[in-house]
């Protein structure tokens, strides 16, 4: 059964704290292990806003993260019964949905920009500027990215996989990966500095 659609979007993405019916968390999920349609609605109605989020991190745009998002659920639904009851259960919908983010792109031919000279010019990242940021901006700021910066930044800095993971995942070597962040962060700090005069060029109007 599909469970999203366009014309819902606005309430889903919205609606990040749906009422769950007085059933636990346990409960949906068990219900889901069996199949059960309203368990599987249900539970799609009180995670889909925040996997929306996840989505939105790894695609280049909305489309694509709604495509994201339905990959995900269907995943999520086909494989819930491997889930162990221990850790996190939103944390590890989180991981299967940045699973599926990236067996999407690389359906797509990702470029991976090797490091020149063998040198890496790390940027200490601004956690100041970032911190001043709406989760909107944000997502609009790394949805901006190109596509291998994009990944690797959100596989390092915010799933926190190491680079030696990444480049197994990705098929690229370690020192890329380092490359892949070090420009990452470039990137995102010269349009956080490009916001930052817009707004001051704002306030002086």
């Amino acid at each position: 059964m599909k469970y999203y659609s366009r014309v819902h979007k606005k309430n889903y993405y919205n609606n990040h704290e749906n009422n769950s019916n007085g059933l636990t968390e346990a409960e949906m999920i068990n219900g889901c292990i069996k199949k059960n349609a309203a368990c599987q609605r249900l539970l799609f109605e009180v995670y889909a806003g925040r996997l929306m989020t996840v989505c939105l991190r790894y695609a280049d745009s909305r489309e694509q993260a709604e495509d994201i998002l339905q990959e995900a659920f269907i995943r999520i639904f086909n494989y819930v019964h491997q889930y162990s009851f221990k850790g996190s259960f939103e944390g590890w919908m989180k991981r299967t949905t940045a699973n599926c983010a990236l067996k999407i792109l690389q359906k797509k031919k990702l470029h991976f920009s090797e490091i020149e000279n063998g040198k890496e010019n790390y940027l200490p990242a601004d956690t100041s500027a970032i911190s001043n940021l709406s989760e909107t901006e944000l997502l609009k700021l790394i949805s901006n990215l190109p596509d291998g910066y994009r990944i690797v930044f959100n596989l390092f800095a915010i799933e926190g996989y190491s680079h030696d993971e990444i480049a197994e995942m990705l098929h690229i070597k370690p020192a890329t990966s380092r490359s892949q962040l070090a420009k990452a962060r470039k990137m995102l700090q010269e349009q956080i500095r490009s916001l930052e005069k817009s707004r001051y060029s704002y306030d002086r109007k």
